[in-house]
């Protein structure tokens, strides 16, 4: 995979992330809590190193329903503590008590009735604690870009996990879009697709930075609620983009023909992304001279990953076997 340039200057610094599971704690932030009522059961569940689609699968043979029953707003890492909503769906008979569900990597902390389905993007955003260890580096450096990237936020990259194991997923996408090979499971189809979708967006970001455009607009920018410039989700339709905006957008698609023509025959529509991501209440306390704890909350569809890039190198334990994207969304 390409290695995306940084908005700030390095800081040199390097940490250990993911150590332990407890080092990586994330908690979702609902859109809405269940009313109490209805056909679907909300579960507020924590999970300790256990992913996303694996809860899933032990909820709907537990409440004896098929798996696309049970509904989630976003995958979660699995080498780590995270509090997510999931739902299933059971409008009738008696409703099963899953808080005495007992497994060794999750445990349901409440269950109450809602009237919907939860599906992915369904939450506000995710609060993050991250424990960095063995920090090694200039602490001033560090603190320089935390600064900045509390106040100018960070490029909003899609994370390293969205592509797969050394970007296993970019690959089969690519070999799927050029037909190349066939691709029958829907999920992995989406896997794929995402991963190349993402790894576009990220390009052109990437570009604008390396054209020193960070925190800068273009002519004929597409702009987001906030104010702030946007990027393409390839797909059909027409570039919203114009003038120099839409050229270097284009710019990036004709690098990647097969994929984008791929993209608008695939049924993907196009759509925008912001380009800046900005975590809220960042805040940064050193518990030891090699240990940094870094807690922020950043907006759904964004990736704590963006945030780490910018502060310093981290690594982490070689446990990565399977092209499968887990992160929080």
């Amino acid at each position: 995979m390409p290695h995306w340039p940084n908005a700030y200057p390095a800081s040199g610094a390097s940490a250990t992330l993911k150590l332990l599971n407890e080092d990586f704690i994330v908690t979702e932030m609902p859109l809405q809590l269940p009313s109490g009522e209805g056909e679907h059961i909300w579960l507020d569940i924590e999970k300790n190193g256990a992913n996303t689609a694996f809860v899933a699968q032990q909820l709907a043979e537990a409440a004896g329903v098929q798996e696309r029953d049970v509904g989630y707003a976003g995958l979660k890492d699995r080498y780590a503590i995270t509090r997510q909503w999931f739902s299933i769906y059971l409008p009738k008979g008696e409703t099963p008590d899953l808080t005495l569900l007992q497994h060794p990597e999750f445990k349901v902390l409440s269950q109450n009735r809602h009237l919907k389905k939860l599906r992915r993007g369904d939450l506000l955003g995710n609060r993050f604690r991250i424990v960095l260890r063995d920090v090694s580096g200039e602490r001033d450096a560090i603190e320089a870009n935390l600064k900045a990237v509390a106040s100018q936020g960070v490029p909003n990259y899609f994370g390293p996990q969205r592509f797969g194991f050394e970007g296993g997923n970019v690959e089969q996408g690519r070999a799927m879009l050029a037909r190349e090979i066939r691709v029958r499971n829907p999920r992995k189809k989406s896997i794929y697709l995402s991963a190349v979708r993402s790894l576009v967006f990220n390009e052109v970001l990437a570009l604008r930075i390396q054209q020193g455009l960070w925190g800068k607009t273009l002519a004929g920018d597409v702009m987001d609620e906030a104010g702030r410039p946007t990027g393409p989700l390839w797909g059909r339709g027409r570039v919203t983009t114009a003038d120099q905006a839409q050229a270097l957008e284009n710019s990036v698609a004709e690098r990647h023909p097969t994929l984008c023509d791929g993209m608008e025959h695939a049924g993907l529509d196009q759509e925008r992304r912001a380009l800046v991501a900005s975590p809220a209440d960042l805040s940064w306390e050193w518990p030891q001279a090699d240990q940094l704890v870094l807690t922020f909350s950043l907006p759904a569809g964004t990736y704590a990953t963006s945030v780490l890039k910018e502060l310093l190198r981290t690594t982490e334990p070689d446990r990565h076997t399977e092209n499968e994207p887990e992160a929080a969304e």
